[in-house]
């Protein structure tokens, strides 16, 4: 399926300005590390002073107090950095931590919540990728280059302050070096933040294609297309890691030109500065203090550069989120939505609803299609693969809403209800059940998430799943493997009927219900199909004959349309596609 078009590339600023509502979330954190983060920066700056007074105070003075103070000042500033520094670290990485759960927490959100067209167009493995190595780059940042850009700015502007007050014609010679430093910076960022999205593009690309393998590893094994699987992911693999070289030459390219070009200015000033001493313009001591403040900018401009790289990794990976974020589900609750009458009745309206999927905008799933289905009638719908079978249940649950006629749910248009509540009045078997990673009793209780433990065994008995359950090592608590993979595929039919009954809800869509059941299997289910059928408007998609020959009504589909609608016999009488079907499907 078709991934979201990547938007264009965006500035950093613009694209890590969408973190700004996360971090706010954390005001303490936050304040806590710009304290720490300015004793650190006032501790850093005082160090060449602290050296200087040593030299030209304690060694020059030839006093042992004298010495013994300066060193003393030396060690004091010593501490009162690294304390700060650790208080620095310990509030940022923690900070980080939050933002970046924080970040995640509303991203799962956003994406569960965004409808099932979207989901239909995008490949679930990228979503996971988004979900893990876009959000560990803003973990990097918010914990760490974030940190460090604001400390190496401050540290910059302080050293370069400190420079002229210890020697303004050295300083303004100093400055020459800092536009020379900057100029790669700003030449190379529009393409490393070009090559760093590109670069994170084909991760996505390699991690959806895992994705993809192992969850039909059982295929890929059932094929022996085990090699052919490794080398497609050696590629995709290969892939990213050129994309990356790329980036990471650019990158190094960059730095590398800064700090020769910034150090290179540097080493002349300071070659000029120790003319000075030597001709005795200036004290030792003051030129080992602006050694040590150019030595800081230099080292801060150096490091700006790196988190300037940084931030254009990041901003790559913050625009994938962004993207996501700003994705809007096509089926939203009204603004003021109507709440359904109690108790549900179950009454179903197709009013010449027309629906056409996004993927196939020039084939109708649904065309001019009208049905009502009356409170506690079972109608079957059957027809042909692609006549619109499931695309009734779709809408119906309102996956999708139809571009044409309305859908009603005793009398009410369902875009007028919260689809939350919608959904709570409907039960769903469908034809590939869904297990979880999770035990017997809580894939069950996925049905009524306050449902009792007796509820629940209840629930399994009447859906004939009891047995099975206990048989296992510790019977219900029993964990039932990734997708259900310790259960036979008509043991997950009656889990996923066991979790309909206990959800008891008014009523009651079935698709393919015993599609995956033998011949004992079905019959042992039967009864409990019956029993959740009982009182509930039913809606059955089904080729087994037995469950036909149960339903109040038979509605034959082809394209999108209703050709036909009767009892089993009055379908065979008229001949036509049902008989044609029957004479294939069943009575063989």
């Amino acid at each position: 399926m078709d991934s979201p078009t990547p938007a264009p590339a965006k500035a950093p600023i613009g694209s890590l300005r969408a973190l700004w509502p996360f971090v706010r979330r954390h005001r303490g954190l936050f304040g806590a590390w710009l304290c720490a983060l300015a004793l650190s920066s006032a501790a850093s700056l005082s160090l060449p002073v602290a050296f200087r007074t040593m030299i030209d105070e304690g060694f020059r003075s030839g006093s042992a107090g004298d010495i013994d103070r300066a060193f003393l000042l030396l060690f004091v500033v010593a501490v009162a950095l690294a304390v700060a520094t650790a208080a620095r670290f310990f509030f940022v990485s923690l900070l980080g931590e939050r933002v970046v759960a924080d970040l995640r927490t509303q991203l799962y959100a956003h994406l569960i919540s965004l409808d099932a067209g979207f989901h239909d167009r995008t490949r679930s493995g990228e979503l996971v990728s988004r979900l893990t190595a876009d959000v560990e780059l803003i973990r990097n940042i918010v914990g760490s280059v974030m940190s460090i850009a604001l400390r190496s700015t401050i540290t910059a502007a302080g050293a370069l302050a400190m420079l002229f007050v210890t020697s303004p014609r050295l300083a303004a010679w100093a400055l020459v070096g800092i536009p020379a430093a900057v100029l790669p910076v700003v030449l190379g960022a529009r393409r490393i933040r070009k090559i760093s999205r590109h670069s994170q593009d084909r991760v996505a690309d390699a991690n959806a294609l895992a994705t993809e393998t192992l969850g039909a590893v059982r295929t890929v094994q059932a094929h022996a297309r085990e090699d052919y699987e490794r080398g497609r992911f050696a590629d995709a693999v290969s892939n990213a890691v050129a994309t990356a070289r790329k980036r990471i030459g650019a990158q190094s390219l960059m730095t590398g030109t800064t700090i020769t070009l910034f150090f290179g200015a540097i080493t002349l000033v300071l070659w000029s500065g120790a003319h000075d001493v030597i001709a005795g313009r200036m004290s030792a001591g003051t030129l080992i203090q602006f050694v040590l403040y150019a030595l800081f900018g230099g080292g801060s401009v150096a490091a700006l550069a790196e988190v300037w790289n940084e931030l254009q990794k990041a901003a790559g990976g913050m625009g994938r989120i962004n993207d996501l974020l700003q994705e809007a589900p096509a089926v939203v609750p009204p603004a003021d939505p109507q709440p359904l009458p109690l108790p549900v009745r179950g009454e179903i309206v197709f009013e010449d609803v027309t629906f056409h999927y996004p993927q196939r905008a020039d084939t109708a799933a649904l065309a001019g299609f009208r049905l009502r289905v009356a409170p506690g009638e079972t109608v079957a719908l059957v027809g042909p693969s692609g006549a619109g079978k499931s695309t009734v249940l779709s809408l119906l649950l309102r996956f999708h809403d139809p571009q044409v006629g309305r859908i009603l749910l005793d009398g009410i248009d369902i875009r007028r209800l919260d689809p939350v509540h919608l959904r709570e009045a409907i039960g769903l078997v469908p034809q590939a059940p869904t297990i979880f990673a999770a035990s017997a009793s809580e894939n069950i209780r996925y049905g009524r998430l306050d449902a009792s433990d007796d509820e629940v065994r209840r629930a399994a008995e009447a859906a004939e799943a009891d047995a099975f359950l206990d048989a296992l090592p510790e019977g219900f608590a029993s964990e039932l493997g990734e997708r259900g993979a310790r259960l036979s595929g008509g043991q997950q039919q009656r889990v996923a009927i066991a979790r309909a009954l206990l959800k008891d809800a008014p009523v009651l869509l079935l698709d393919e219900a015993t599609s995956a059941l033998d011949a004992q299997s079905e019959h042992a289910v039967q009864h409990a199909l019956e029993n959740l059928m009982a009182g509930r408007t039913t809606l059955v998609i089904a080729h087994r004959l037995a469950t036909i020959l149960k339903a109040d009504r038979i509605v034959v589909m082809d394209a999108g349309r209703i050709v036909a609608e009767g009892t089993h016999a009055e379908l065979l009488a008229q001949g036509g596609l049902y008989a044609d079907l029957a004479r294939l499907q069943f009575l063989d």
